[in-house]
């Protein structure tokens, strides 16, 4: 569902973004109707943030543990962490994760996880194979 919105917003048609997804339109418009709006042409077109439920991954100092958050703004918050965290795997490169310091996730729960920065840490994880990206999210729908 939320692949179908971010391929939206990305300029995609509903039915060309569903289809991608390999869901129907209906599914889209019937589970994802508070992400959606209609436009004046009787098209729908996705808002540019929504309040949906997602399983995401977040690394800890325990590795790497599944959350549920509520909404883009919780998604995209740690989607940009998760690229300054490879992109320090893959280059050393710290700029990245400073923006991230003192930063922290809110699950749909409430329960806070703070955005692990301490290199020393992100190397162990790192080296342990815990990092490794195939997806942000952790459950594909």
């Amino acid at each position: 569902m939320t692949g179908v919105l971010a391929k939206m917003r990305s300029g995609l048609s509903l039915s060309r973004a569903a289809k991608e997804a390999g869901v129907s339109p209906r599914t889209v418009t019937r589970l994802g109707a508070t992400a959606l709006k209609k436009g004046s042409n009787g098209r729908y077109e996705a808002k540019p943030k929504d309040r949906l439920f997602r399983v995401l991954k977040v690394p800890t100092t325990d590795g790497s543990r599944e959350i549920g958050v509520r909404g883009s703004k919780q998604a995209t918050l740690l989607g940009e962490y998760w690229a300054a965290v490879h992109k320090y795997l893959a280059t050393g490169e710290t700029a990245g994760l400073t923006r991230f310091h003192g930063k922290q996730i809110k699950d749909s729960g409430g329960k806070i996880t703070p955005l692990l920065t301490d290199t020393t840490e992100l190397n162990r994880l790192g080296s342990a194979g815990v990092l490794s990206f195939e997806s942000l999210y952790a459950r594909s729908s």
